[in-house]
């Protein structure tokens, strides 16, 4: 007998609900970039403290995500995610107040809106789905979700464009705070579904939280998992933060980064979910190898390739593809190998390390280029951690663990 995709309507509205939280949350944080110039002249924030805001918000969001991974396995991922949309809306609201200073805007900004991302903003919702669907289905409906974070991605860069040009920077944060309600309120949709042991036996039942981090230290695919995903920040967020400096020093038109950018957002849509589709029936860790390995010969041939507008809207289409596409199959093999039982706090850590490569993507890149006066070094260190991480996740075992009591 066939499988259903949805083994019942909590599973479909959870995947609504993951997907909307997503795409409201991923959204918004991919907007920010978007107000530095009203930041500068109307709040006094210049480009190095608004970088170390950034900079900031990242770290935040990795620490926190653990944190509310643990809450929402123990207490559910509706109530995790609420009170990370609170954060979320505070911070978005201080910063709406104009802080008069900078340490204030780094509170909001960095402290406050990092730590609420870290609950909102893929490990949770992600988890929350994950347990409602099986071995086989698991990674499809990952996909799903985070192919809502390119939607968001490419819809509210559109809109803050638009809103900002139209009625003022003010009043389009104050929407933000309108749409985050909204996505607080869909959170509570989040339900918590109880364990389900997809691994050997009933003794992980009774596994706290201390045994399951214990456990998951101690296996070397995990471990690999981890070193693994801290490239995928490193790359998206270099790529992110760098390329409108990148398009500028070669001399491309200045819409080129641009369109760059939003070629990445809607392109991603269907290289998460089509990989979702392929890690339900090829081996997550191999998927992930060739994920690396492309990367790095899209980059490659960025680099060498003569610049122009073609080659840099064929890079935003390519890269796109791969953007995102690491979370299904990096969120497949914990659960795969684990259970599910603490799947949150388990892709937490997992993605903290990603944010810890996001800090570094952000932060190298412009040390870089200021020292060096060029980007070309950090895409050198970026194609060699291709390199690694395609290398890193082949000798993952992405069997089920066997427990014994």
């Amino acid at each position: 007998m066939q499988q259903k995709f949805f083994e019942n309507k909590k599973a479909l509205v959870v995947l609504i609900a993951a997907s909307l939280v997503v795409l409201v949350s991923m959204g918004v944080r991919q907007t920010w970039g978007l107000f530095y110039q009203f930041f500068e002249n109307d709040l006094g924030i210049n480009r190095t403290q608004f970088g170390l805001a950034i900079g900031v918000q990242m770290l935040f969001w990795g620490i926190t995500a653990p944190l509310f991974g643990m809450v929402a396995d123990k207490y559910g991922s509706n109530r995790a995610a609420f009170v990370a949309f609170l954060f979320y809306i505070i911070g978005s609201y201080i910063v709406l107040m104009q802080p008069v200073s900078n340490s204030i805007f780094l509170l909001s900004m960095g402290v406050i809106i990092g730590a609420a991302l870290g609950g909102t903003a893929v490990s949770v919702p992600v988890a929350a789905v994950g347990k409602y669907f099986s071995d086989k289905n698991r990674t499809i409906s990952v996909g799903i979700v985070t192919g809502s974070a390119s939607i968001g991605f490419f819809i509210m860069p559109l809109f803050t464009k638009f809103s900002n040009d139209i009625y003022g920077w003010q009043n389009t944060i104050q929407y933000f705070i309108y749409f985050l309600i909204f996505a607080a309120i869909c959170s509570l949709f989040l339900f918590k579904k109880e364990y389900i042991d997809t691994t050997s036996n009933s003794f992980t039942r009774d596994q706290t939280t201390a045994k399951a981090l214990s456990e998951a230290f101690k296996h070397r695919g995990y471990m690999l998992l981890v070193a693994g995903f801290f490239v995928c920040g490193f790359q998206i967020t270099l790529v992110a933060t760098h390329i409108p400096g990148y398009i500028q020093q070669k001399g491309l038109p200045e819409w080129t980064a641009a369109a760059i950018l939003a070629l990445i957002g809607f392109f991603n849509i269907f290289g998460t979910i089509g990989m979702g589709f392929l890690a339900s029936k090829y081996s997550k860790k191999n998927l992930l190898s060739i994920l690396y390995f492309s990367r790095g010969v899209i980059l490659v041939l960025f680099l060498l390739l003569p610049s122009s507008t073609f080659t840099a809207l064929a890079f935003g289409v390519l890269f796109g593809i791969l953007w995102l596409a690491t979370i299904p199959p990096t969120n497949g093999i914990v659960a795969q190998i684990f259970g599910t039982k603490y799947l949150g706090t388990l892709f937490g850590i997992v993605f903290f390390s990603h944010q810890v490569g996001s800090f570094l993507g952000a932060y190298l890149g412009g040390y870089f280029f200021d020292t060096y006066g060029s980007y070309d070094y950090a895409w050198y260190l970026s194609v060699l951690l291709s390199l690694f991480a395609g290398f890193v996740h082949l000798p993952i075992d992405e069997k089920p663990l066997l427990r014994t009591a």
